[in-house]
């Protein structure tokens, strides 16, 4: 039996696609069903329970939730799982925000500390703004090496 016209008007008047839309393959309905030519006749057909859509599929998450956890933990980061160069992957300037700020906070705080004068501080802080130190325990190094930390607080 040909019910391509009664799917197609179920379709509209369940507001799903045509695939999802079911019809009971009993021969006992058969009849009534190949008759139903009106929106009215699918409307019935639909209360009685002989055609019905059927639930929405979804796409599991669970491979995709199980592969973050494998990624929080540093797996399946090798060189086959790349796409994006090195730069594209860690941008240069996220690299250097990285850099520039524990440096300029650690230079602000021996400032406000009193241990590092003024002059002192627009030198070093000069010399990190031109990429001069790689990180703050080179920074440190620096300032015990030029003299320009002191002990205590004035």
């Amino acid at each position: 039996m040909n019910l391509r016209s009664q799917r197609r008007i179920a379709a509209r008047l369940l507001k799903v696609g045509q695939n999802r839309v079911w019809i009971s393959n009993e021969p006992a309905k058969e009849e009534f069903l190949e008759g139903s030519i009106t929106r009215g006749d699918i409307r019935r057909a639909v209360s009685w329970g002989d055609i019905r859509a059927k639930p929405e599929r979804g796409n599991s998450r669970a491979r995709s939730r199980h592969r973050a956890l494998q990624r929080a933990k540093g797996r399946q980061r090798g060189s086959g799982s790349r796409k994006g160069a090195a730069k594209a992957r860690n941008p240069k300037k996220r690299a250097w925000i990285r850099r520039i700020r524990p440096l300029r906070q650690r230079l602000k705080q021996l400032r406000d500390e009193g241990r590092l004068d003024p002059g002192s501080y627009r030198l070093f802080y000069r010399r990190a703004k031109g990429g001069m130190y790689s990180s703050r325990a080179h920074l440190e190094q620096s300032l015990r090496a030029a003299g320009a930390i002191t002990k205590e607080a004035k």
